[in-house]
Order: structure tokens, then C-alpha cells, then sequence
């Protein structure tokens, strides 16, 4: 069985000090958000029971199920009757920094992984053509996969790169950056644009979640420092699961 006493010492540290005019649920809710969010929980996949989060922080357990649901709604939990309250990974992107996806998921402590779809060496789609400046008699490297943090399917990622710097799909296993690096043409600078989208059946399936669930879709084109067009990828991200982060200035 697992100790759960450092977290229980976080959440009571942070409910001290915790603005008192907030409502005690609400105030759980966003201590145990920041739990989550600061690794406190990175070696457990579960929570504590409620009776025992009403224990421990001497709260009533109405109080500890409003917060708990608060979490669900948010993305953070999962929830069933009769099981243990499991945590849902939920990850942060900065949008102000080109990284690849393995390399954000090492940097929070998580282990990538993939489900290949696909790897072919192709000619492009029109819009594959348009983004990468090749033409329609060219060809490109497409790369469709399953993003994975510590085995859980995050993302669908279709990436396109034109084969003359990527001459072979089999050249990529984990990194696409990394093999791009490794072939003299790793990308210097990006683009991307995000919208709103909702999973069809085929990305639900994918990605273990309702049809209609929220995506987070984004298409990026990435470049040389010569300015030539090295990637296109469009990534639909379980809008449950990610968040995209930016930091503003004045």
C-alpha cells in the first residue's frame, strides 16, 4: 500500500494558506490540482479514498467529493463507482518553445511512447504540397502515429517531411527531430496555428476516449535556418489531457 504522507502534508501546507474566502471544496480542488500538477503524485496512478482525504484533513466527505468531482470535470481524474480514483495525465505545452514531443514528455518526468499507424514514403496531399513547397510529383516522408505518455494514448500526430531530407521513414523510431538532427536538418524555427475541434469515431479509437470528446488540433511548419520548408504536422492532441501554456509580457 502505497504512503500517501507527503501529499497529505502538501495539501494541508497549501490549504493554510489558501485564500480563506474561497469555498473549503474549492480550495481542496486546487490543492490537489497543484499536487497533480507539481509531481507529487508522479510514483501513483490512484488517489486516496475519499474516507481517507476526510480523514486526514479532518473535512467532510461531501467536502472532499465536490472537489474530487470539480477534478473530474477539469480532466484530471477518473472516476467509477466501486474503484479508486485514478489520476489522467494532463500535460502542459509552452507555446513559445519549439521542442519535440518525446523531449517535453522526459522534461515533466514521463515516459514517451508511440503506436506506429504508418510510415510511408508517399507524394503529398494538396495540402502537404502547399505547406512544404514541393510539388505534387515530389515526394515526402508521412509518419502517422499515437503519442503516448507513460502508455497513455495522448495525441494523433501526422507529420510530412519532404524526402529529401528525410530519405527513409524507417530512419525515424522515437524522435522525428532527432532523426531530422542526426540527417543535417534539424528545424531552427516554427509556426503553428491551434483551433478547436471534436474527436470523429476513428480518433476516439485511437485515443481511448467518447466520440465527440474536445480536441486541441494543431498544424505546424517547421524550417531551415535558410527558411526551406522541413515539416508539416498536424497533431490532434485529447483536449482532456493537454493544455497549452504562454507566457505573456507587457
Amino acid at each position: 500500500m502505497r504512503d500517501y504522507s507527503d501529499l497529505y502534508l502538501y495539501l494541508i501546507k497549501h490549504l493554510e494558506n489558501s485564500n480563506k474566502g474561497e469555498p473549503l471544496y474549492r480550495r481542496l480542488s486546487l490543492a490537489l490540482s497543484g499536487a497533480l500538477k507539481s509531481g507529487a503524485l508522479s510514483e501513483s496512478a490512484h488517489l486516496p479514498s475519499e474516507r481517507k482525504l476526510s480523514e486526514k484533513l479532518d473535512m467532510s466527505r461531501v467536502t472532499v467529493r465536490r472537489a474530487l468531482d470539480e477534478l473530474q470535470t477539469e480532466g484530471f481524474l477518473k472516476r467509477r463507482q466501486g474503484a479508486r480514483t485514478s489520476i489522467k495525465p494532463r500535460l502542459e505545452k509552452p507555446l513559445s518553445v519549439l521542442t519535440g514531443f518525446s523531449d517535453e514528455l522526459k522534461a515533466r518526468g514521463m515516459e514517451p511512447g508511440q503506436r506506429w499507424i504508418s510510415r510511408k514514403t508517399v507524394n503529398p496531399t494538396p495540402a502537404e504540397s502547399m505547406a512544404l513547397g514541393v510539388s505534387p510529383s515530389e515526394f515526402v516522408v508521412r509518419l502517422v502515429r499515437v503519442r503516448l505518455a507513460d502508455g497513455v494514448p495522448i495525441a494523433v500526430e501526422r507529420a510530412a517531411v519532404p524526402s529529401s531530407f528525410l530519405p527513409d521513414s524507417d530512419l525515424v523510431t522515437h524522435s522525428l527531430y532527432a532523426a531530422l538532427t542526426s540527417a543535417g536538418a534539424g528545424p531552427a524555427r516554427g509556426v503553428q496555428r491551434i483551433r478547436a475541434g471534436i474527436m470523429t469515431k476513428a480518433d476516439a479509437e485511437l485515443l481511448e476516449a467518447e466520440p465527440g470528446s474536445p480536441l486541441l488540433i494543431v498544424e505546424r511548419r517547421c524550417f531551415l535556418e535558410d527558411g526551406r520548408p522541413v515539416e508539416f504536422t498536424e497533431t490532434r492532441y485529447n483536449g482532456d489531457r493537454y493544455d497549452f501554456s504562454a507566457e505573456l509580457q507587457n
